[in-house]
């Protein structure tokens, strides 16, 4: 039996699986981190504690394992900034998170300075807050001045940390994430580094998502000389995982965010209003160095939203008591929460937004609203898809659905209602850590095409529509109405 050790350093915690030959995942371990947030609309994360997480959830995995690690995948929350000294291996500032807003009103100045279209057209992105580019200019604004600095995205800082700062490089899909980087000619653009105040020897190398990059040191919990060989961005991981490999294929998963992906071929797509264009992967055979691109919507607040549920307003004590609080009422009594804790996703693009909580009566109580926080993540999900189809004029055939709230027979019965087409859940909740250990594998010849690899996804249910369309409209044009109340209100 041969094993891939796959790293998924997600937004909350750290999971490390060990995944067999036959694509089963044999041992798992997990560790939660600490989230910051120093300042409304601050998120920051201890990259050190990070690191931490990993070691420790290797060494369980590793405990239970009698057979040897061929190779290591990684898979990670994405534009999260790190920037660490290269003689001390320290990070210099707590790592600014994907959700972090500190940035809006740098992001506003570009775009009034006419940036905008620049950065489109370079990177597949649009001005905002979430993406690396100006989260790491703040950090460097706020650092005393160094030279021997490196900046990397939470993938990059796990492959110097396990490969004792021999490499500092990270793929494509995680690059494409950054707002510096060329996904039409697959390299760091000068004109954005320069605008960023970014020297590119701060940067990692890009190569493949199946690439060679380092051997694990002897600090290494899981043991040293293990190749690591698979990276990609979590979300990219999953529509690899999920085997999407065919134009229009597309998938959701349900996280602290979620993020809805759609194959859309080798050729870097033109920028779509209110979505991002992506490298999903970038995969190397002995041939050639192939890109696939993909349109991606961003949804910043789902499982957030449970978690706010549970430890801000205590209305649940645990995740799992959702889905039963929310069966206890037929619907909400017009009751909508729109999770805009920091900002609007797509389609909306809309930092200033902020939550909103709308339509309640004295008779609404804790079903309606834990009903609410799951209607939220469907309704979300259906405006990102919507606009999907509509730009790239691909019917999206099914959704196929992973993540935390997958679990939810509810969630996905609404989902199919509101999107009109089948939802498909997956036999495995680790997509994502799957689509890591599948990159590696492909890497070094565990599986030989993807073809292979789309052998072993397998169907836990597909739920299909049972509420008419006309319905289902209305239900979410309501919603559309809330949405309209959360914007620009931290603006105004």
């Amino acid at each position: 039996m041969t094993i891939i050790l796959a790293i998924d350093a997600g937004t909350t915690g750290v999971r490390t699986l060990a995944v067999d030959d036959s694509g089963e995942i044999i041992s798992s371990s997990y560790k939660e981190f600490t989230q910051y947030f120093p300042e409304p609309g601050w998120v920051e994360h201890d990259a050190e504690e990070i690191w931490n997480s990993v070691q420790t959830t290797m060494a369980n995995v590793v405990a239970t394992l009698t057979q040897p690690i061929a190779a290591i995948g990684i898979t990670n929350q994405r534009e999260t900034a790190v920037v660490w000294d290269r003689e001390t291996s320290l990070p210099l500032h707590r790592a600014l998170v994907w959700q972090d807003r500190r940035t809006a009103s740098r992001c506003e100045e570009l775009e009034t300075e006419g940036w905008l279209s620049t950065v489109r057209k370079s990177t597949g992105l649009i001005l905002d807050p979430y993406f690396s580019a100006t989260k790491l200019e703040w950090i460097l604004r706020n650092l005393p001045k160094k030279k021997k600095l490196a900046f990397g995205t939470i993938d990059s800082w796990l492959i110097w940390k396990l490969t004792g700062g021999k490499v500092h490089a990270t793929d494509a899909s995680n690059a494409s994430r950054t707002m510096l980087f060329n996904i039409n000619d697959l390299k760091w653009d000068n004109e954005l580094l320069d605008l960023f105040g970014v020297t590119e020897s701060y940067l990692p190398e890009v190569r493949a998502s199946n690439g060679d990059f380092g051997r694990t040191s002897k600090n290494a919990s899981c043991g040293s000389g293990i190749p690591i060989r698979g990276i990609a961005g979590d979300q990219q991981a999953s529509l690899f995982g999920h085997a999407a490999f065919s134009i229009g294929d597309a998938k959701n998963t349900y996280g602290t965010g979620s993020f809805v992906l759609m194959n859309v071929g080798g050729d870097s797509p033109e920028p779509v209003e209110g979505l991002l264009s992506t490298v999903a992967w970038l995969l190397k055979t002995p041939d050639s160095t192939t890109p696939t691109y993909a349109l991606e919507g961003s949804i910043f607040s789902t499982g957030a939203t449970v978690q706010w549920l549970r430890d801000g307003l205590g209305i649940i004590s645990e995740v799992s008591e959702l889905e039963t609080l929310a069966l206890q009422c037929s619907n909400t009594g017009d009751v909508h929460i729109v999770p805009a804790f920091t900002g609007l996703g797509s389609p909306w693009w809309d930092p200033h937004a902020r939550g909103v909580l709308i339509g309640i009566t004295r008779g609404t109580g804790k079903a309606q609203i834990a009903r609410a926080v799951i209607e939220s993540m469907v309704y979300q999900t259906r405006d990102v898809a919507d606009a999907m189809q509509n730009a790239s004029k691909h019917k999206i055939q099914n959704m196929r659905v992973d993540g935390g709230a997958s679990v939810m027979d509810l969630l996905l019965q609404l989902q199919a209602d509101q999107l009109q087409i089948p939802v498909l859940r997956s036999h495995s909740k680790e997509v994502t850590a799957l689509g890591a250990a599948y990159l590696a594998g492909l890497s070094i010849g565990i599986w030989g095409s993807l073809t292979e690899i789309s052998n072993k996804w397998k169907l836990d249910v597909k739920v299909l529509p049972e509420k008419e369309k006309k319905v289902c409209d209305a239900e979410h044009s309501r919603w559309l109405q809330a949405v309209s109340r959360s914007k620009e209100w931290a603006k105004a």
